[in-house]
């Protein structure tokens, strides 16, 4: 019987130690476990995406001009920055990125605006006022490129008719002389200003039930232009029309060395008037039709 019970004492005391070495073994498990190298489970680092290369204004972002880096410190990471590549590809370089930047989320979104303006080398920077309908919502940013399309109305070009008698001049009313023409092309813009969006009483943003806000508000593009393109466009804000059309960005290119825009060739347009669009187009003239109007009393 005290046999017996010195044999129970011992394996009581055997399984004691064994729980005992268990329990030091998962405690040191749990010190030394992941989470990016930190203490008691708290990362301290995390995967950010850095620009492999410079990326000019207006780029659309491959892969291959980016890295990233696993196990950067969270202490210097930016709270907009990107975890992974795939979250980039595809975005517009919304301003100009040195090689090695962490890319944030100010990268591909409207930023400082004309604050961070930058006009190319041998061009001049120009202002165009757009809104909603003549700037494409007023969704145009740095980066962007667009084409300037002009309207010049009928009284810029009146028909006329001259007498043979005395050699009056006399303006033939009901002809419609309007005139439209993409003038400038390719124009890359390099700064906007919006105003702030407009709210009610209560300071709350003016939208529409489809989360729209068409309010007519007005935009400031500035592009950069070639001093031949930036009088067209003066006098065009003169005299005309202007409404600003964007374009894709894959319809430029970038020389491999040294990152500059290639030079493209204007698309060729026609220009539009109303013969234009009854001749080519189908338009249909109205029918003349003769009325005979009733005899008139003799005065």
């Amino acid at each position: 019987m005290k046999r017996s019970n010195r044999l129970i004492l011992l394996i009581g005391v055997f399984l004691a130690v064994i729980a005992f070495i268990g329990v030091v073994i998962l405690s040191q498990g749990d010190g030394s476990g992941g989470g990016g190298g930190g203490t008691g489970g708290v990362p301290t680092t995390g995967p950010t995406v850095f620009a492999a290369v410079d990326i000019p204004l207006g780029t659309e972002i491959s892969a291959d001009m980016l890295r990233l880096d696993k196990e950067f410190p969270l202490t210097q990471r930016d709270p907009t920055a990107f975890a992974d590549i795939s979250l980039v590809v595809g975005k517009i370089a919304r301003t100009d990125i040195a090689a090695g930047k962490q890319l944030t989320l100010i990268d591909f979104s409207r930023g400082g605006g004309i604050a961070d303006l930058t006009v190319p080398p041998g061009l001049v920077g120009i202002a165009i006022q757009v809104d909603q309908v003549s700037g494409v919502g007023t969704v145009i940013q740095p980066g962007d490129f667009v084409d300037m399309l002009v309207g010049f109305t009928g009284d810029k070009f009146p028909v006329v008719s001259v007498s043979p008698v005395d050699e009056t001049v006399t303006v033939v009313a009901g002809v419609n002389s309007t005139s439209v023409k993409l003038l400038v092309q390719g124009m890359q813009v390099i700064g906007t200003l919006l105003p702030p969006p407009p709210v009610d009483a209560q300071g709350n943003p003016v939208v529409n039930a489809d989360g729209t806000a068409l309010t007519g508000q007005q935009e400031i593009v500035i592009v950069g232009a070639t001093p031949q393109q930036a009088e067209i466009i003066k006098f065009a804000q003169l005299d005309g029309s202007i409404s600003l059309v964007l374009r894709s960005a894959k319809d430029f290119e970038r020389d491999p060395v040294t990152g500059e825009l290639l030079p493209v060739l204007p698309v060729a347009t026609t220009g539009v008037i109303l013969k234009t669009l009854v001749d080519e187009h189908g338009v249909l003239v109205p029918q003349l039709l003769e009325t005979i109007l009733p005899a008139q009393a003799a005065p």
